[in-house]
């Protein structure tokens, strides 16, 4: 019985030496402060240049257009001499192929279509507007910080989960201990009782920065499978 006291306090000792005396809050204040010191995310209104790179597939070359003060959001890619286009205006969607417009019948023949342009519009608003979208509602950053290593170097770590109607992953945010800048994202799925599934997911490693109207954003981001380490894919912000 004794025995089995000692090893649960050791446990219990164990997993608190890993967490740190610094708020959730706190840390990513600290990772905005980083990121965004002048506050410009709430009025960002600025194209982006983005090379997606895969293997075993032909370069994605896109222009993203995000103005947030007008709620207008484009994305122009092009891809084997290919451009497909999606634009999100104030809620109202518009699609083109190859500088045609289409209709929601020849959108389909193309594989294009509304939902897919209200994705690229969640997906890169959200990518390129971290860490700041982590102060959207609906995103729970009220889990402890931790300190973990990651491939042999140490991060603090700010785990948010999401409510229902927003998202059911659970993301891992790695950030300098020093700088407090943005090093690697992760994400789990989970299963059915909300437990995480450790082979599920992906885990994103950022390399270098690249200011886009007074932003810190991440130069290179390079996905890869949790479950294999196997390389997804590389987007990399090629200019402003």
């Amino acid at each position: 019985m004794k025995h089995s006291i000692f090893l649960l306090l050791l446990t219990f000792s164990a997993y608190h030496q890993a967490q740190t005396t610094l708020q959730p809050e706190e840390l990513l204040e600290r990772a905005i402060a980083f990121h965004d010191p002048q506050n410009n995310w709430p009025q960002f209104n600025e194209e982006l240049r983005i090379v997606m790179s895969s293997p075993n597939a032909a370069d994605r070359d896109s222009r993203v257009r995000i103005n947030l003060p007008a709620d207008l959001f484009s994305v122009e890619a092009t891809r084997s001499g290919n451009t497909s286009y999606y634009q999100m205006d104030r809620g109202k969607c518009s699609l083109a192929y190859n500088g045609q417009a289409l209709d929601s019948t020849s959108a389909k023949e193309k594989g294009m279509s509304c939902e897919r342009a209200l994705l690229y519009k969640n997906y890169y608003t959200y990518l390129y507007g971290l860490p700041m979208k982590l102060r959207d509602p609906g995103a729970n950053i009220n889990h402890p910080v931790e300190k973990r290593s990651f491939k042999g170097k140490e991060y603090l770590v700010l785990k948010v989960t999401y409510d229902p109607s927003v998202g059911s992953d659970i993301w891992f945010f790695y950030l300098n201990p020093e700088t407090y800048a943005m090093e690697i994202y992760q994400f789990f799925k989970r299963d059915d009782s909300g437990e995480l599934l450790p082979n599920s997911g992906e885990y994103i490693l950022l390399e270098g920065l690249s200011e886009v109207n007074g932003i810190q954003m991440p130069k290179v981001r390079s996905w890869y499978y949790n479950k294999n380490d196997a390389l997804l894919g590389t987007d990399t912000l090629v200019s402003n």
